[in-house]
């Protein structure tokens, strides 16, 4: 997860681009649990923890489980900006930890013409999806806040490598400093656009075209 976290925090996670088309088909929703407190709801830019099984819609076949596969762990994704099937973006905004969900994706929203391993092309999909735990995404207005700590709304470089120093104790590593000024260097070099050696809160959620 931290290295997802980390590349995540050099890459673009709201918005697309929009043009002159078709509606995409619709999600078919199904809340299956819903837990009775409800703290926060998943919204695009959020990276989500989740166990799932994909069925193929037309003869029931699963063709592929996060407890039953790849050493049955949970997975973890960032909401909205393409790293999953677009029916999974759109099947589970506004979710809770705790939450599962049945979505019924078109193949337009899943893996299309081309299919994808174990899935036949133009195949609808079932998933059951369940929401294991919400964390703020790189790029959210609440991880600006956790990451300036004089709130001066800039990110300096001894603010990001505080941060990611504490990102590497968290999740069990040790904070090696040699490793730490590596990739502040890396950060700032792509997002402090105007080399004045901050990151200011424009800089740190504009959507740069070219990543």
């Amino acid at each position: 997860m931290f290295l997802v976290l980390l590349n995540a925090f050099c890459s673009i996670l709201l918005g697309y681009s929009s043009g002159a088309k078709l509606p995409d088909p619709e999600v078919k929703i199904e809340v299956l649990k819903k837990p009775f407190v409800c703290p926060r709801k998943s919204k695009y830019g959020d990276m989500l923890l989740v166990h799932y099984d994909g069925y193929l819609e037309s003869n029931g076949t699963l063709f592929h489980s996060s407890r039953k596969h790849a050493n049955g762990q949970p997975v973890w994704f960032t909401l909205g900006i393409g790293e999953v099937i677009k029916g999974w973006d759109k099947g589970m905004k506004n979710m809770c930890s705790g939450e599962k969900r049945k979505l019924t994706v078109p193949s337009a929203l899943g893996y299309g013409k081309e299919g994808k391993g174990k899935v036949p092309p133009e195949s609808n999909l079932i998933f059951e999806i369940e929401v294991m735990e919400i964390r703020n995404g790189p790029r959210s207005h609440e991880s600006f806040q956790e990451m300036d700590l004089n709130d001066d709304w800039k990110l300096s470089k001894q603010e990001v490598k505080e941060y990611l120093r504490k990102e590497f104790e968290r999740h069990g590593y040790s904070a090696n400093d040699t490793q730490n000024e590596f990739m502040v260097e890396d950060i700032f070099k792509k997002e402090d656009e105007d080399s004045d050696g901050f990151i200011s809160a424009r800089e740190f959620t504009y959507k740069h075209d070219e990543l």
